[in-house]
């Protein structure tokens, strides 16, 4: 008897254009039309065109592919990008993300040392989910670690859902980073569960973000747990290709992460995993 089959038609697979680098935020646009992503998810980091909203509006109409999602600039390296303000970081993203039709911003918790913002952190991202019908997703970190040494860098917490927020993202390369239990910490999540940055990793001390299936998380379980209860946020596929030999082999990756998505996405109900 065939089994049937979920399907959960509102919820879209994009590309991170962080998934392309070192080639630039322009060639995500036109690798995520080829191989049938549904959109994009836009990293806002030192690229120029990641920061100018015209130049994406330009690129999602010409290769027909919608920004779905916004990353705000929260990393090490994008500290001057946008202003040296968290705060207004946060809000051009808003801006950005309400502007190119995108539903959700994704950002990191604070550093420690963003003493002022950590400690309105949370406060702070409430008062501006009011002020807009985009959600601000917040996404679980890790700890740092150096050999036998770990530093809690990030607060109020790396596992962000020890805090208040409407709406989370979880990133399974920071879960197999952090050595945590990634299913456990989406049962904390709950309904606000809202965006999913898709990679694998094996438990490294490195923030891996490999194709999803050639690591150690579960990859799998989680799309068909989504796939069951109807999700219809964004999973972003999310991963590393820096060591690609060619652009070839790089589009190979991102088309086996989208083959690897859709499959587990329309599972069959009922039918045990092997």
């Amino acid at each position: 008897m065939t089994q049937p089959v979920v399907r959960i038609p509102d919820a879209k697979v994009a590309l991170s254009t962080a998934s392309v680098y070192p080639e630039p935020t322009a060639a995500a646009f036109e690798i995520a039309a080829r191989l049938g992503y549904d959109g994009v998810e836009v990293m806002v980091w030192t690229d120029p065109v990641s920061q100018d909203i015209d130049a994406l509006r330009r690129l999602s109409d010409y290769h027909q592919v919608p920004i779905l999602a916004v990353h705000a600039p929260c990393l090490l390296i994008t500290q001057r990008v946008w202003s040296t303000d968290p705060w207004t970081k946060l809000q051009r993203a808003r801006s950005a993300a309400e502007r190119l039709g995108a539903s959700t911003v994704v950002v990191h918790p604070p550093f420690r040392w963003q003493r002022s913002y950590a400690r309105d952190f949370v406060r702070g991202v409430w008062r501006m989910a009011g002020e807009t019908d985009v959600r601000f997703a917040v996404e679980n970190m890790y700890p740092w670690r150096y050999r036998d040494r770990e530093m809690l860098a990030y607060a109020p917490d790396w596992d962000v859902t020890k805090d208040d927020y409407r709406h989370f993202t979880i990133d399974l390369s920071h879960t197999s980073t952090a050595r945590t239990e990634a299913l456990d910490m989406v049962d904390r999540m709950g309904d606000r569960l809202a965006h999913v940055h898709l990679g694998d990793g094996n438990g490294s001390n490195k923030d891996e973000h490999l194709v999803p299936g050639r690591g150690k998380q579960p990859c799998a379980e989680l799309l068909e747990r989504l796939a069951a209860r109807g999700f219809t946020g964004h999973i972003v596929v999310e991963v590393n290709t820096r060591r690609a030999m060619s652009s070839a082999e790089r589009e190979a990756d991102l088309a086996e992460a989208l083959a690897f998505t859709r499959l587990h996405l329309a599972s069959p109900t009922g039918v045990p995993r092997r």
